[in-house]
């Protein structure tokens, strides 16, 4: 790497689990009977079956822990086969769970956000992950990546079921940003087809209090994220923090996020941000 440009630090994510989880279990005890069949902007899903999937993905994640339990081994999966591994297994968990009655599906969910927690906190941060984050494009990952991973995917659920229900979202700087953080780390890969000569960056902005600054690097023939800007800034795009998420969960088309982004310079390379996926499946 071009010696002056210092990759992005760690993200750890497993204290906040504890208040996060303990925000879901409150929000799901005040929902009504009616709240509980609201669409949300997951097509697919109900709040019951976004609720559902919260569960099913906990349990799932212990039994692999404990018991060596996994039904395919990823890594040796196509991008195409995991997708669809993964989204017969959500499938499946969402008809399994969503059968249950509400005080059930949140008791069990209580209990294995509790398991769940304890789980991430023992980890070794810098310890190689029981699963590769595959958004990111990387066949290894860290500890710290995959929780901060599993930290997104608690967090962008639950503000699923918040939207649906219309209740006061989890959009705090302490659980937002690293959200952001963690999302952004699928740059590199998703522009990994873009060419662009070396030692040009684009600058990607999410405003708002919860928001921050991302730069991509362009070092020889890959791109990198960098802690700071340096070299020739050729783009910029700043995305509200409204709708920041949303974009990276596809829970907004790229031509309606289009309409609220401001872009500047090389505008096709910076909104290829637009069409950036930080999920599986």
């Amino acid at each position: 790497m071009t010696n002056f440009c210092e990759p992005l630090q760690p993200i750890f994510t497993a204290q906040l689990f504890p208040k996060l989880e303990e925000k879901l279990i409150q929000l799901l005890r005040s929902l009504s009977p009616e709240e509980w069949e609201k669409q949300t902007i997951a097509p697919k899903w109900k709040v019951r079956d976004v609720a559902a999937h919260l569960l099913d993905t906990q349990v799932r994640k212990l039994a692999a822990a404990r018991h060596g339990y996994k039904p395919e081994n990823s890594k040796k999966l196509t991008p195409e086969k995991l997708v669809g591994l993964i989204n017969t297994l959500n499938a499946e968990g969402v008809r399994q769970y969503g059968q249950l009655k509400t005080d059930e599906l949140i008791s069990r969910m209580e209990a294995a956000s509790r398991e769940s927690t304890e789980y991430h906190q023992a980890l070794d941060p810098f310890g190689t992950a029981m699963f590769p984050v595959s958004w990111a494009g990387e066949e290894e990952s860290a500890n710290w990546f995959d929780t901060a991973r599993e930290f997104t995917e608690r967090w962008h659920h639950q503000q699923q079921i918040r939207t649906a229900v219309n209740k006061p979202g989890i959009m705090t700087r302490e659980f937002y940003f690293p959200v952001l953080d963690c999302f952004m780390r699928a740059l590199p890969y998703s522009y990994r087809n873009v060419a662009a000569k070396s030692g040009i960056f684009a600058q990607f902005n999410v405003s708002g209090e919860c928001g921050g600054s991302w730069y991509l690097f362009r070092d020889g023939g890959v791109w990198k994220l960098i802690a700071s800007p340096a070299g020739e800034n050729i783009a910029e795009v700043t995305i509200p923090q409204d709708i920041a998420w949303r974009i990276f969960t596809k829970g907004i088309a790229p031509e309606e996020a289009r309409n609220q982004v401001r872009a500047a310079g090389d505008e096709a390379l910076g909104l290829r941000i637009l069409k950036t996926i930080s999920i599986v499946g």
